[in-house]
């Protein structure tokens, strides 16, 4: 089986990275960027890098897709002549619902589009950062359609297993973007909330614990990628940072009236349904 990675930065990288240590020998990469496919080459990770890749594309059984949201839908524009018939297509978009319908309108039949999201991620971009090991143990979406043919989706089940991921799952593209936005995004939202409302010149570095390190983490992040995630799913986040501030509020009020009990309310429940996850 042919297979083509679009776009070899830290998750496309990542991707190359896994499917070389689970055999699969006939990678191929398409990037912009020279120097990330040199790597990716000299590491073993491809058989061959293309920055115009639409001959290596004709040849594709299966194509990987890990590219910025509004790139997807150019690329099937720019590529729907030249794909394999029968090819099978996926992604690593981290959200769905705003291009999903316009795929699936453009796309010939002969080819199917089975739209998915790895669990996982890093808070650095770029293929030095790429890493097999942050697909070990993750969870991995699909978002079927009614085009899809079970048999393609079973392929990429079968697929994210041999790559590491722990739990494959069938949702909606729209029940995927509402739990996104509250599962990564919110948590990226009020990371760089926290880190920007530190007041300029402490020395924070030499305070912080465990707890500011695992909570600030993604406050590292990719800023071109994150505002287009968020600004494409506008609405379930503005719904998940709303009700974060009605939760943040009840703490707020308690610690204003000196209400121990509704403190120690808040925390009992907070502790209970964290330990059910």
């Amino acid at each position: 089986m042919n297979i083509v990675v679009i776009g070899l930065g830290v998750i496309g990288g990542s991707f190359t990275m896994a499917l070389k240590e689970a055999g699969f020998e006939n990678v191929y990469g398409i990037d912009i960027n020279e120097e990330s496919l040199e790597k990716a080459k000299k590491l073993g990770l491809i058989k061959e890098g293309f920055t115009n890749g639409e001959e290596i594309i004709k040849d594709a059984d299966l194509i990987i897709i890990s590219l910025y949201p509004r790139l997807v839908k150019q690329f099937i524009i720019d590529n729907k002549h030249n794909f394999k018939d029968g090819a099978i297509i996926t992604d690593a978009t981290g959200i769905k619902k705003m291009f999903i319908e316009d795929i699936v309108n453009i796309l010939p039949q002969n080819i199917d589009f089975v739209f998915g999201h790895p669990m996982a991620g890093r808070e650095k971009k770029g293929i030095d950062f790429a890493t097999s090991e942050v697909f070990k143990g993750a969870n991995y979406i699909l978002t079927p359609v009614e085009r899809n043919k079970e048999k393609n989706l079973e392929l990429i089940e079968d697929l994210v297993y041999k790559l590491g991921f722990k739990r494959v799952k069938r949702i909606t593209p729209e029940y995927h973007d509402e739990m996104i936005g509250y599962t990564s995004q919110l948590p990226h939202t009020i990371a760089v909330a926290l880190v920007n409302s530190d007041i300029e010149g402490r020395e924070t570095g030499n305070f912080i614990g465990d707890s500011y390190r695992d909570l600030t983490r993604i406050a590292n992040i990719n800023e071109d990628l994150w505002s287009e995630l968020f600004l494409g799913n506008k609405n379930n986040l503005l719904k998940s940072i709303e009700s974060f501030e009605e939760e943040l509020d009840k703490i707020k009020n308690a610690i204003q009236e000196d209400d121990t009990e509704s403190l120690r309310k808040l925390f009992i429940k907070s502790t209970k349904r964290r330990e059910k996850l």
